[in-house]
């Protein structure tokens, strides 16, 4: 009888949905991301840390100026409220048509250079 294994990609493990267990970020990890750029769309974040999920995959989160919602899996979405509640990460919404949905984040106070 051959023992059961995790399935594998050209990339690693990947978990019973078929998703790469190493996929996702850290809270550190996505904090020094947006604070190192001026300006991050959200595409960018799912495109640094290899985030796939399905197109509609939107997460909520209370912020000061309400609930806003942003394209990414519930855990990164949740990282990125703690952020925004935090203080250290400012976001840009869709204006056309007027919604409650994050397309861009930047950091609120910048990494000094040394």
């Amino acid at each position: 009888m051959a023992a059961l294994h995790a399935p594998t990609t050209a990339i690693g493990v990947v978990d019973e949905a078929g998703i790469p267990a190493s996929v996702g970020c850290t809270p550190a990890q996505l904090r020094r991301f947006i604070k190192s750029r001026a300006y991050l769309p959200v595409h960018e974040i799912r495109r640094r840390f290899g985030i796939e999920s399905a197109d509609d995959d939107v997460t909520g989160f209370e912020s000061d100026a309400g609930r806003v919602f942003v394209g990414l899996p519930q855990r990164e979405g949740r990282i990125l409220g703690e952020l925004v509640r935090a203080g250290e990460v400012g976001y840009e919404l869709q204006l056309d048509p007027e919604a409650p949905i994050i397309i861009g984040v930047y950091p609120m106070r910048p990494v000094t250079r040394q």
